[in-house]
């Protein structure tokens, strides 16, 4: 499967933004569907994913800001919510045919990344 991240862009602190993660080739809703971020001189991490069934799961630090939908086969959305200056960082969605985790090298597929920057 190939991964289109998109719709990122510049917003104020407490803004909001929504990523699209567009899949060509199979289907999103026959994998694991996560979203990471990698901020300047820092590793990447994990923001979230969803399971087949629909069911999501949050890192601590977007837990109740961030919300992972999915519309479609074909397309997750990232929805960010009262934005932070430490939310800046390039989004990537990735997917997976295996089991859920919070590890990057658990998922196969990567789309490009999409840059986040929040001003305060």
């Amino acid at each position: 499967v190939q991964l289109q991240a998109s719709g990122g862009g510049l917003v104020q602190a407490g803004g909001s933004l929504r990523l699209s993660c567009t899949a060509s080739g199979r289907t999103l809703s026959s994998y694991v569907a996560g979203w990471f971020r990698q901020a300047p001189g820092k590793e990447r991490e994990f923001v979230g994913y969803m399971l087949r069934s629909g069911d999501t799961y949050y890192s601590g630090s977007v837990k109740g800001r961030f919300t992972i939908s999915r519309d479609n086969a074909k397309t997750v959305y990232l929805q960010m919510n009262s934005l932070k200056a430490e939310d800046t960082a390039v989004y990537y969605c990735a997917a997976t045919k295996g089991d859920f985790g919070t590890a990057r090298n658990g998922y196969e597929y990567w789309g490009q990344g999409t840059q986040v920057t929040v001003s305060s």
